[in-house]
């Protein structure tokens, strides 16, 4: 069958017309991402270019000065650091076990449908929620009930420290959950079959199989909880986040001969992000304040960077680690 000249012509036609097509869809493509690449370092720039100038060790070191115009933030470098690792500690165990649980030993019935559409808008609660049932539930429940039944006083039935950090883990639990699940669901099933069919047992495939190849999506969750969590704010408005707050957090445990400097999670804090918010609005005269609010805002930036790229290291020689091992 030969082609007609008509027919030649209407395929040379819409060939134009997918390149015209092509072209306007890669420019745009590439239009919005170089957009939005223009704008990050266009905000980096500016809060570099105007923190830097009060960045010294003098201001990570000390504590505010003269009503929060003068001084540095060390209180709130401590309080931001040891909150997240406690968040990542309360966080990340809890997380991947509920993973595994819903993607290796959960039936399709109903209740696990329920608990899987449960924690996937878990993920869409406004983060100031969180913060009141932090309140209600860690504070006024768990630690006045504590207090009343060991006659404690005001010891956890207060806001502090431990509480703000268990109300931004479960903030952080389902964005864990849903990449531990996806990265568990990606390891092929033919490798379980194998294992299972070697002898081992369902946990035994899990940790030695299952888990291993798993791990840089795991931490891929780590990795944006850790950013969610070190930049929250309205959750610890109501968690014992202090305004200002020169001491640290920290006790001491007497063994007699000397004493030991331990952090105490029962007490207030200070937090990067909350510095900043304050500043920027309790501040007496936030022009004044201005150059401190970017030098904080740098070093929060700085914290979630080298936070994130610790955890992205590692889960480069897990990946390294696999692959060595598939060619073996």
């Amino acid at each position: 069958m030969k082609m007609t000249d008509i027919d030649i012509k209407s395929l040379i036609k819409n060939r134009k017309k997918t390149d015209l097509q092509t072209m306007i869809s890669m420019f745009l493509i590439k239009f919005f991402t170089y957009s939005i690449v223009a704008v990050l370092f266009l905000i980096l720039g500016k809060i570099v270019y105007e923190g830097s100038a009060v960045i010294n060790r003098q201001f990570l070191t000390s504590a505010p000065q003269n009503n929060m115009t003068e001084g540095g933030i060390g209180p709130a470098i401590f309080g931001t650091l040891v909150v997240v690792f406690l968040m990542i500690l309360f966080a990340v165990p809890v997380g991947i076990f509920a993973a595994i649980y819903m993607s290796e030993y959960a039936k399709d019935n109903v209740f696990n449908r329920i608990l899987r559409v449960t924690v996937n808008n878990l993920a869409g609660v406004p983060s100031i929620v969180f913060g009141l049932f932090g309140l209600g539930f860690f504070v006024l429940f768990i630690g006045r009930g504590y207090d009343s039944i060991f006659g404690a006083g005001l010891f956890l039935g207060k806001p502090a420290m431990l509480w703000a950090s268990a109300t931004l883990a479960i903030l952080v639990l389902p964005t864990i959950i849903v990449s531990s699940i996806e990265a568990l669901r990606a390891v092929p099933r033919n490798q379980r079959i194998a294992s299972l069919g070697l002898g081992a047992s369902k946990w035994q495939t899990i940790k030695n199989v299952v888990l291993p190849q798993a791990r840089p999506g795991i931490l891929t969750g780590v990795i944006l909880s850790i950013s969610r969590g070190a930049g929250e704010t309205a959750p610890l408005l109501f968690l014992g986040c202090a305004f200002f707050l020169p001491q640290l957090p920290v006790g001491y445990l007497d063994l007699g001969l000397f004493s030991i400097p331990m952090i105490n999670p029962a007490e207030q804090f200070m937090y990067l992000s909350y510095h900043i918010f304050i500043l920027a609005t309790q501040s007496t005269n936030p022009t004044i304040t201005m150059p401190i609010q970017y030098g904080t805002t740098m070093v929060l930036i700085s914290i979630v960077i080298l936070l994130n790229l610790t955890a992205v290291i590692f889960r480069y020689k897990f990946r390294q680690t696999m692959n060595e091992i598939k060619r073996v």
